[in-house]
């Protein structure tokens, strides 16, 4: 496989990705950081990592408003919920192992 249709594919796995989480709001980051060690923030800051590395200087909210599909308070006020004791309970523990 050549560069450039290596790069087209991977670009299109990260278009799939963002639009499932933006469809999946039922799921909270903190889920996602609990089970999968990332969220949509931490998308968000690896998006804005990858553009400074090409020269292109995007603010974290516009690298999170490309993740989110809006900006972000928007969707906190939408879809956000409280951590209940036992997620954060369990960041936490996430947070100790690997922190």
């Amino acid at each position: 496989m050549d560069k450039q249709t290596q790069t087209e594919l991977e670009a299109a796995a990260f278009r799939t990705l963002v639009d499932h989480l933006r469809k999946r709001t039922d799921v909270q980051n903190i889920d996602l950081m609990n089970l999968a060690g990332f969220c949509r923030n931490c998308l968000s800051k690896w998006y804005r990592a990858a553009a400074a590395e090409r020269g292109v200087d995007i603010s974290d909210d516009k690298a999170r408003e490309i993740v989110y599909g809006m900006p972000y308070s928007e969707w906190k006020a939408k879809h956000q919920k409280e951590a209940s004791p036992d997620q954060a309970k369990a960041f936490a523990q996430s947070q100790h192992k690997h922190g």
